[in-house]
């Protein structure tokens, strides 16, 4: 199912909407969660601190939303609360790995250099992911008049992709030759993670 398709249905079920914005929560904060994973021990960046605590507040702002629809659904991240759950939980640990795996071959680097290698190349890649997937629900919540809004994070992922690529500059001068690789890895993920979902939603009895 394409992806437009695929949220239309899933705003049209109040229990599958929110779950759909637990799936988002979870993943916002796992994001949160490998950052802060990421830093230095001593050496950690503001930017890094910034991006950790806006990738925490998505995820709250997301788990909030649900009380709009009901304040009974999704009160944790448990498997029943979320959309294709083992197919969330394999994408960004999957990207990390096989990010690793490429990083490591390509630059050659220590285990600290390679953690802060992960976190530029893997967030450069869901913030590219996220500057396509929250304007394109934004739009379907405001065609269905819904209460639900995405727009203050579309802006604070457009602010982190921009950040994202002012460091990767400064890692290293072909840094986009690296991200593409990490983009192609990526999208074979999240096309397994929307097919997973997509799979679910399918088998839902609405019309």
């Amino acid at each position: 199912m394409e992806f437009h398709q695929l949220l239309k249905r899933i705003v049209q079920d109040g229990s599958t909407h929110a779950r759909w914005l637990n799936t988002l929560s979870f993943m916002e904060n796992a994001g949160a969660r490998k950052i802060s994973k990421c830093e230095h021990p001593v050496l950690v960046t503001q930017i890094q601190l910034k991006h950790a605590a806006e990738e925490h507040r998505h995820a709250y702002y997301l788990k909030k939303q649900i009380g709009k629809i009901d304040p009974e659904f999704c009160k944790t991240y448990e498997s029943q609360e979320l959309l294709a759950p083992v197919a969330t939980r394999h994408y960004l640990h999957s990207l990390d790995i096989k990010a690793c795996r490429y990083l490591q071959e390509a630059f050659k680097l220590n285990k600290e250099d390679l953690k802060y290698a992960a976190y530029l190349f893997v967030t450069y890649a869901i913030e590219v992911r996220a500057d396509e997937l929250y304007p394109v629900y934004q739009q379907i919540l405001t065609k269905n008049s819904s209460k639900i809004m995405v727009k203050s994070i579309i802006l604070e992922e457009e602010g982190h992709l921009e950040e994202m690529i002012n460091q990767l500059n400064e890692f290293s001068t072909d840094w986009q030759l690296h991200a593409d690789h990490i983009l192609t890895i990526e999208k074979e993920l999240h096309e397994q993670w929307i097919n997973a979902i997509g799979e679910e939603v399918v088998q839902l009895n609405y019309a």
